[in-house]
């Protein structure tokens, strides 16, 4: 069976993202030639879910590009429908209901980029997998937090810890059977 992983990162005091979705911290630990392993990671992968806002972010800073490869499924969540666009579908179904259809197909792993509102429904529904989270060392204060208040307790289970001379932690967490 697919396994769903998400692989983000977060301010140590846990916010994904500043004040108007600003996702400039992120670049406090950009370094030449490094990708905190990104690349390996997308290899498990054929499918990505991300919602329509981060979606845009990354569209506007880097190109739909980034997402839209050839090689992958991309199913943006979103309220508005839209057709497809090359291999990305604009998704505006029941995220649970497509999670267990895509988990239920042969194929790599399941990506989920963000945001945080797409990330809390699928843990409401204890839809994730392997959690891959890179903590920056930068409190924000203020912003968008990774993991909402009202959802179930799940226990998880270690896997690794990584740390980077940019001050970077990744922690790999897999959800406890």
């Amino acid at each position: 069976m697919r396994k769903l992983s998400l692989f983000i990162a977060t301010s140590l005091d846990g916010y994904i993202a500043k004040p108007n979705d600003d996702l400039s911290f992120l670049k406090l630990v950009e370094k030449e030639g490094e990708d905190y392993g990104y690349v390996k990671f997308t290899e498990t992968i054929d499918t990505l879910i991300i919602g329509r806002k981060t979606y845009s972010y990354v569209v506007k800073e880097i190109g739909a590009s980034h997402y839209d490869n050839g090689e992958r499924e991309v199913y943006v969540i979103t309220r508005t429908e839209r057709p497809s666009v090359g291999k990305i579908k604009f998704y505006t179904g029941n995220l649970t209901e497509l999670v267990h259809k895509l988990k239920s197909e042969n194929g790599k792993n399941i990506y989920c980029d963000g945001g945080a509102e797409i990330i809390n429904e699928l843990l409401r529904n204890d839809l994730i997998d392997d959690f891959i989270i890179s903590v920056i060392p930068v409190l924000l204060g203020n912003g968008t937090r990774l993991f909402k208040d009202g959802r179930p307790e799940q226990l998880l289970e270690f896997v690794t810890a990584k740390t980077f001379d940019t001050g970077l932690t990744q922690l790999h967490y897999k959800r406890k059977k």
